[in-house]
């Protein structure tokens, strides 16, 4: 069984450097510049490591991983991702390193694995936002027709945590929302940075499927605790044949820790000794889906039953993805 480390983040940082300063991580996003303020606060700290910080759907990750594994062509050391079932079926493959980094029991079971193979390093959350002006005062209202062609929103069909936060409004509202919802001339698009991007530049009023943006008026909703929301732990790993195993240690030791986690989305983070300002941590909230989401991804089926189901309401989806297309092994950040 792993212990938990007790080295300082300075001694792992001189073994990271001895190792060859460098680390490869593949994450999950939308666009290539989203994990910038994570790379940009990690080389103001530590100069001598080059993070190379590769960003792309999760669900290319996994599977480009799956193949990288299979090759023997390895690119990435670690790897956060939105595929909470890949996690599981990697360390019952043994591909995964058991691991467990400094401050182990301060982090909230919901986000580590009990035996040390993973552990979340982000709380990220999804809900709807709206510009100045005001918006929708719960979900449920995203149907009023005051809304109608004012309303950009990441596609259910190809998001798991999109179609997730989709099922919990349909489970919340019924069927007749859902219908209504498609008939408000919805303008969908890949990646859920769209929607708050579309609310930002003025050319919606409300987006729906996507984090807080930061952008100036934008207002991102956190519904009473009567109406649903998403949150979720964005799951890291070592790979067990990471080319820069020491580096990658170092990294997880520094995602987990106080300091950065007290950087976190809305001030939420994975430890139960760093709280948000308002005290409130994410697991006491009851309808972000903290449990159900991962229980949802890992039936795979069932995610799929939904897709479809999206799909007929609301049309396929359509365009390019916005990270690019990187092919097989990427290897730099974009």
């Amino acid at each position: 069984m792993a212990q938990e480390e007790t080295r300082s983040l300075v001694e792992l940082y001189d073994d990271a450097r001895a190792e060859g300063g460098t680390l490869t991580v593949y994450a999950g996003g939308d666009t290539a510049d989203q994990q910038d303020m994570t790379v940009a606060a990690f080389n103001a700290e530590f100069p001598d490591i080059e993070l190379n910080m590769i960003v792309d759907y999760s669900k290319y990750h996994n599977v480009r991983i799956d193949r990288q594994l299979a090759t023997g062509t390895l690119v990435p050391d670690v790897t956060h991702l939105q595929t909470t079932f890949d996690f599981p079926r990697w360390k019952g493959l043994g591909v995964l390193l058991q691991y467990r980094p400094a401050g182990w029991d301060s982090i909230h079971d919901l986000f580590k694995d009990a035996d040390g193979f993973w552990v979340a390093g982000n709380v990220f959350a999804f809900s709807y936002m709206f510009g100045p002006g005001g918006g929708p005062v719960t979900p449920q209202d995203l149907v009023d027709p005051r809304w109608k062609g004012h309303i950009a929103s990441s596609h259910p069909g190809d998001d798991d945590a999109t179609l997730f936060l989709f099922k919990s409004y349909v489970e919340a509202y019924g069927w007749e929302w859902l219908q209504a919802f498609a008939d408000q001339q919805v303008h969908f698009h890949r990646g859920t940075n769209t929607p708050g991007e579309a609310v930002d530049e003025g050319r919606k009023q409300v987006g729906v499927g996507g984090a807080a943006t930061g952008g100036p008026g934008t207002t991102w909703a956190v519904p009473g605790d009567d109406h649903p929301f998403l949150a979720w732990g964005q799951r890291a790993a070592i790979l067990r044949a990471a080319p820069h195993p020491a580096a990658a240690k170092f990294y997880l030791n520094w995602l987990v820790s106080p300091q950065w986690q007290a950087a976190g989305f809305h001030g939420w983070g994975v430890r139960t000794d760093t709280l948000p300002e308002d005290g409130r941590p994410i697991w006491e909230y009851p309808n972000a889906g903290l449990t159900e989401f991962p229980a949802f991804m890992e039936d795979r089926a069932e995610v799929e039953r939904w897709r479809q189901t999206m799909n007929l309401y609301l049309g396929e989806v359509t365009g390019e993805p916005t990270p690019g297309r990187l092919g097989l092994r990427p290897t730099r950040h974009a």
